[in-house]
């Protein structure tokens, strides 16, 4: 028996009926797991604390803004302006060990070797330094507040 026009178009609108909701069930199914999932394992900036959101942060720092003094092929970035502007009236030597020993955190010992030099030669360019950038540097704060 063979079924008329209009009986067939009917058979295939509920067949199309029956894929469109199946089609719309699963997928809201899978939208509900999707959901499900967001809300387990994603939170909203607005929620998080200020210490979490801290972690989070970056800050770039450009060298622009710091002073660079080359030692023994090592760049030593120096932050402070006063203190790199203090280090430039130093000597060479002098400048290295207190570079080395403050800002590459090497012993006198190690200095002694890297500079081919004694330890106490060393010992004694660190403490003379320190005096030599005090009166620098408090020439430089006398000559800003001028």
């Amino acid at each position: 028996m063979e079924q008329s026009s209009s009986e067939k178009q009917s058979r295939i609108r509920k067949q199309f009926d029956s894929f469109c909701k199946t089609l719309l069930k699963n997928e809201m199914i899978d939208y509900e797991r999707e959901r499900s999932y967001r809300l387990k394992h994603e939170v909203s900036f607005s929620e998080l604390t200020q210490e979490e959101l801290s972690r989070m942060t970056n800050t770039d720092e450009y060298i622009v803004e710091s002073e660079v003094f080359r030692v023994l092929d090592y760049d030593v970035e120096v932050k402070d302006e006063l203190i790199g502007e203090a280090l430039k009236y130093l000597p060479e030597k002098k400048r290295n060990v207190i570079l080395l020993s403050f800002f590459m955190d090497m012993t006198d010992t190690e200095i002694a070797k890297h500079m081919n030099l004694v330890r106490s030669t060393i010992h004694h360019h660190r403490v003379s330094s320190l005096q030599a950038l005090k009166k620098i540097m408090e020439g430089i704060r006398n000559d800003e507040n001028k």
